[in-house]
């Protein structure tokens, strides 16, 4: 058995408070994401006939990408070793089981997000994705090109896919070469390595399985089109909670919280408390608002400069930190 400190001497009740809901959190997620494939499969193919139809596949669309993002964090609580923290390897099926649908490996989720908590914004060079460091100086077109890799980057889903991509990469390198590439590959055991192929090929086997059942037209509009809406969703919300938040040793400060409207925390599943998880990982999805703990001086006053999720979207067009290093 393996518990987190949080349900450390917690009482029976609570212990199975806990339990019912994870299993309405899991239960709702993979509802919705059925029924709303199940509406796409019947307006995506007939989207051509009429304008009305058209949009309303496109809103539906949109829903599965929200969803699927939604997908993304009930992982990042088994990332956490919190859905089922008594029995981790219950966790970790549950958590991958989630993921097949977005293809990515929790073995290597779990690894590249503990490096991201242990070392968020540390410094320019170290778990900073809005800072861009060139090896060259920084001439106007070096400068034109940092931007337009972030705005691909942030816009036009381009950072799931270059994730994606890692993804692919990291598991074919030697770990030596992993690590060379990025630090969060430290310690990575050949253990690691065959748990997360088995967990990658376990994705790749569920959308084979969904394009065996449905067909072709049935895989697109389950998974592949919502896989891209997906990447865009991703890509844009992937770093609004950090996006020019402080640089410097106290990482768990770097980050901000964001006011959320009641669709946005139920899709976020109160991810937009952000500061507080950075500063108590530890404390479940449902539990943050109630727990909420505010930034102390002076990151407060500079990283609470956002408001809303809008407002951390739309400031993101201010493009990558300008404190280029060369």
């Amino acid at each position: 058995m393996n518990r987190v400190d949080y349900l450390a001497g917690v009482s029976p009740k609570s212990a199975a408070k806990h339990r019912l809901i994870t299993l309405r959190l899991i239960g709702e997620t993979w509802l919705l994401f059925a029924g709303l494939a199940m509406l796409a499969n019947y307006l995506g193919p007939r989207a051509a006939e009429s304008w009305s139809l058209l949009g309303g596949y496109g809103l539906i669309l949109l829903g599965q990408g929200l969803l699927l993002q939604r997908i993304y964090i009930v992982a990042h609580e088994a990332a956490h070793k919190k859905i089922v923290p008594y029995h981790l390897r219950l966790n970790d099926t549950l958590g991958q089981a989630v993921l097949l649908p977005i293809l990515v490996p929790l073995q290597i989720y779990r690894k590249i997000h503990s490096f991201h908590h242990g070392f968020n914004r540390k410094d320019h060079h170290t778990s900073a994705l809005d800072v861009f460091v060139s090896p060259w100086p920084v001439t106007p077109f070096i400068r034109g090109v940092c931007y337009l890799l972030w705005f691909l980057g942030v816009f036009a889903g381009g950072w799931f896919l270059h994730s994606l991509a890692s993804i692919v990469i990291f598991l074919c390198l030697p770990t030596g070469q992993a690590q060379k590439i990025s630090p969060a590959f430290k310690n990575w055991q050949p253990c690691d390595r065959l748990i997360a192929w088995g967990q990658f090929l376990a994705g790749l086997a569920f959308h084979a399985m969904i394009a065996w059942l449905f067909g072709w037209p049935g895989w697109l509009f389950t998974l592949g089109l919502p896989l891209l809406s997906f990447a865009w969703v991703w890509s844009l919300l992937v770093y609004i909670f950090h996006y020019q938040t402080t640089i410097g040793a106290q990482v768990r400060f770097n980050v901000r919280a964001i006011e959320g409207n009641r669709f946005f925390t139920w899709l976020l599943m109160n991810f937009n408390e952000h500061a507080t998880h950075h500063m108590y990982p530890n404390i479940p999805w449902y539990e943050l608002p109630l727990k909420r703990q505010d930034l102390p001086r002076p990151f407060d006053k500079h990283n609470q400069d956002v408001h809303s999720i809008w407002q951390a979207i739309w400031n993101q067009l201010g493009g990558p930190n300008r404190g280029l290093c060369g």
